[in-house]
């Protein structure tokens, strides 16, 4: 029984990042759909730690400055985003402006990072 009770400790204290992590392992591993499990989870660590209901799920990715090569950026947009190519120059002219917005950690981070490689100026909010 401690070993229950150890074990549902563990799951109280775990972040979201963590909470989501499990969530990927149960559905790909188990073929398991534990939505309702990772609200309840998620909402008690919320209710438990401050930090847990303050950290950040959706992010925009907001393109700042097209930089140097910017016909490499509009490419890399065009790319991204799935827009047509005058619709990806008049975003990257338009600068600042959001090239993906409510997007996970994860993905906001892959695309802030291929777009500074590209030579754009990227900030995540």
């Amino acid at each position: 029984m401690a070993d229950l009770k150890e074990f549902a400790e563990q799951l109280v204290n775990l972040t979201v990042k963590e909470v989501n992590e499990l969530a990927d392992i149960l559905k790909e591993e188990y073929g398991i759909e534990p939505a309702a499990a990772a609200v309840a989870v998620a909402g008690g660590a919320a209710g438990g730690a401050e930090d847990a209901a303050e950290e950040q799920t959706e992010f925009d990715v907001i393109l700042k400055a097209p930089g140097g090569s910017k016909l490499a950026v509009v490419k890399l947009v065009k790319e991204l985003t799935g827009l047509g190519l005058k619709d990806a120059k008049e975003l990257v002219d338009g600068a600042p402006k959001p090239v993906k917005e409510g997007v996970a950690k994860d993905e906001a981070e892959a695309l802030k990072s291929q777009l500074e490689e590209a030579g754009a100026e990227v900030e995540l909010k």
